[in-house]
Order: structure tokens, then sequence, then C-alpha cells
């Protein structure tokens, strides 16, 4: 394990080095139709199949960055399990009281062998003894949302909704014991939004509550913030104060995103796959329907814009141009929003995934000069033709989606980017 990796990201697209992603485990098996919106899945799903798909999505990624690049939080957590054990016990002790299990229970998982006891920690169940000792956290496939690397630091996020508890407390577990991470809070780098006594609830009782969807960090010196059902001014504030602080950012953009499902966080509007592309949703970021645009700077200013579309015009560059879910023509950009259109992880300036399902959307890549490929057909070609990463440009890799796109995320909720190639280190 390589315990001298530097965590750094400014940008949405420079070359990804390093990334955390969960194959999704076999506590989505348990989810049942009627708990499933009440564990936040839009539906229950066929696992095998998910998980091939899942498959397919990491080996692009191996193929790109390295599989020793590829975290998987499984086996992160299994690795911090060895590492520490004073914080093992506090981990028990907070899952415990969470989830108000007897303490018989929790002198069982203190017993576990630590794989098994990864396994349990994520999917809820042992099937060494076929117990269940607490819900799964289906969630926890869309690893975007635990935290964002703002620089060379790492924002533990909140989620707003109780059934992702867990995650947040596993999420805090390895960034504190994992060789790879523990650094960060000794040297002052992790900002864990879930410390009370830091970061209070506001005056009025609002509480902290942000997730990674809601949080893009697209140049060095702006990070976007989507006001979103999931995301609360309070949170925003605070983070931005401490970023200000820490001066981090030289701006935080506040983005109002309608407080609907289907618009959960910014990511599900717009991402950015190049230099001067972004894939958006245009009644939202062009028309500016419910999506006002705040400019905080850290010298107290603020500049305000009626859509997503003249802030970026206006602030980052005039020449980025939009490459539209659906071609911007209903109901197909509806449509495809709905199946994730919008949401991609961008690998390098021009390279980036996304489902295959999106046809419409495929067709406006295709128009604005981008080769389309489905996923087993670009693995095929890197075999046959000994591909390299360096050999891949302007491409969209598309991947099959009849699972994964029923809970309701795409390629960039999968992916918690930790190492990206800095902008200083790039010319271009």
């Amino acid at each position: 394990m390589d315990s001298t990796f530097k965590v750094f990201v400014d940008s949405e697209i420079q070359p990804l080095t390093k990334v955390i992603v969960h194959r999704p485990d076999v506590g989505i098996d348990r989810i049942s139709p009627r708990r499933a919106g009440e564990l936040l899945f839009d539906d229950i799903v066929f696992l095998p199949t998910m998980r091939r798909e899942h498959d397919v999505f990491t080996s692009i990624l191996n193929f790109f960055i390295g599989p020793e690049n590829v975290l998987e939080t499984e086996v992160l957590i299994k690795e911090s399990l060895n590492t520490s054990s004073e914080l093992k016990e506090e981990l028990i002790l907070k899952i415990k009281d969470w989830e108000e299990l007897p303490a018989a229970w929790a002198d069982e998982l203190r017993h576990m062998d630590h794989q098994n006891l990864a396994q349990v920690l994520i999917s809820g169940y042992d099937s060494k003894k076929d117990k269940i000792y607490f819900d799964p956290i289906p969630n926890f496939i869309f690893t975007r949302d635990i935290g964002i690397t703002i620089r060379d630091h790492i924002v533990i996020t909140k989620a707003s909704k109780a059934v992702r508890h867990r995650e947040n407390l596993l999420t805090r577990f390895f960034l504190h014991a994992h060789p790879l991470f523990s650094h960060l809070f000794k040297e002052n780098r992790l900002i864990n939004l879930n410390l009370v006594d830091q970061f209070p609830p506001s005056r009025k009782g609002e509480p902290i509550s942000i997730e990674g969807g809601d949080l893009m960090m697209l140049s060095e010196d702006y990070l976007l913030i989507g006001s979103s059902e999931r995301t609360t001014e309070h949170a925003m504030n605070v983070l931005k104060n401490v970023l200000f602080e820490k001066k981090l950012v030289k701006n935080v953009v506040e983005i109002d995103v309608p407080k609907e499902r289907s618009f959960m966080h910014i990511d599900t509007l717009f991402t950015q796959i190049n230099h001067d592309h972004f894939v958006g949703y245009k009644p939202i970021v062009k028309d500016g329907l419910g999506s006002y645009v705040t400019v905080h700077r850290n010298n107290g200013d603020i500049t305000e814009y009626p859509s997503v579309r003249d802030f970026m015009h206006e602030e980052m560059n005039p020449t980025i141009d939009f490459i539209w879910s659906g071609m911007g023509e209903s109901p197909y950009q509806e449509r495809e929003q709905w199946t994730d259109g919008c949401n991609l992880l961008t690998i390098k300036p021009g390279v980036a995934l996304t489902y295959d399902r999106n046809t419409f959307t495929e067709k406006a890549f295709k128009n604005k000069g981008y080769d389309v490929i489905h996923s087993s057909d670009f693995l095929r070609m890197v075999e046959e033709e000994n591909k390299k990463p360096e050999d891949i440009h302007n491409t969209i890799i598309t991947l099959s989606s009849s699972e994964l796109s029923r809970a309701r995320g795409g390629t960039h909720c999968m992916s918690f980017p930790v190492a990206r190639i800095p902008n200083s280190d790039l010319h271009v």
C-alpha cells in the first residue's frame, strides 16, 4: 500500500490518479419494495447484474489509473480495522448506540475476523451465522456523497437522512485510521462537519447537512455548492467560512437547486467533461428555472447570476459550451436527465464515463466531435489493439446500466476522487 501518495484535487477534469468506490454489497439484496423508499432506494434491483455492471465500471478505471489506485471501501475498512484497536472500539460503540444493538451483539462484532466484520459493518448481514445485525446502507455505492477533496484537504460531509448515518461513521473511521489518510487529521487537513462542537446547528436550529454530490471543485479558485433538498444553507455557510479561513478557495458559488427528488444534487444537473465542455440539463442550467447563482468572495463581496450558464460564461470561461441531455428537447431531456445523462465521471479532459441508455445525449456528444463507444467494445479494443490510456482522446465510454441506473445515481455519484494531477502540473 502506497502511504506516500498526496491527497489533492483542484479540478473536475484533470487526470484522475486515485479514487474511492464501493462495489454493490449483499445488503442491497435485502431491500424489499416496502423498505426501498425508506432506505432512499428508488427500486429493488437484481444484485448479480448490478455487480457485473459495477465491475465493468471499475475495470475501466483500472485500465486508466491502475487497480492499486481504485480503492474499495470494504478493503479500506478491513485494513483500518487492522491498524487501530482503539478506533475500532470507538466505531463499534458508535454503531452499537446508533443501531440500538444489545451489548451481546456488539461483543460478537468485536470478536469477528476483520474481513467478516468489514462486510457486516457495511451490509448489516453476517453470512456465516445467517444473522442480520442492522439495516443495509444501499446508497454507499454513491461514494461521491461521503466526502470531497478540496486541494490537499478532505471534507467529511454529513448526509441529510438518518438512514445514511452508518455510511458516515464508516467514512470517518477509515479516513482517521487508514495509513493512506491518517496523516490528514494530524496535519489538520481533515474537515469533519460532523463535529457538533465545532459545527453546531444554527441559532434557529437549522442542522449541518451537506452531501458530496452538491460539491464540485471546479478550479483552484472556485468551489460550487448546491443548495438542494440534501444541503442546507447553514451547512453551506459553515463550510464556506472554514474554506476561506484556511485559504483553500477564493470563491464559493452557491447554486439554488429545485427541492425535488429528480434534482437531488447539482451533479444530477451538470458535470464537466472537458476544458470547454459541460453536460447539462437545459431547463435549469441555461433557462435558469429555479437555479439562481450567488458567488461568495473571500473578501466578503457577492455577485449574482440568473443561471448556471451565465455564471460559467462570465466568470469561468466565455467559450464554455454545454452539451444538453436529450439534445435539449422534450421529452428526451427530462427522461435522460432522470437516467443520469448529465452525471459523468471525467477521467481526464475529454474522456468520461456514462450510462448507455441516454441515446439522444449520445447524439449530442457525437455532434460535438466525441467518439461514443460502449464499454464492452472499449475493453475489447484495448485488449486487441494493445491500447494505452494515453491513446484515448475525446471519448465517451458508455456502461451497461439496466440495474445501476435504477439506484438513481451515475458514474459521478459512484466515485470519490482523492487525487488528480494538479492544474499547476499541466500545461494545456
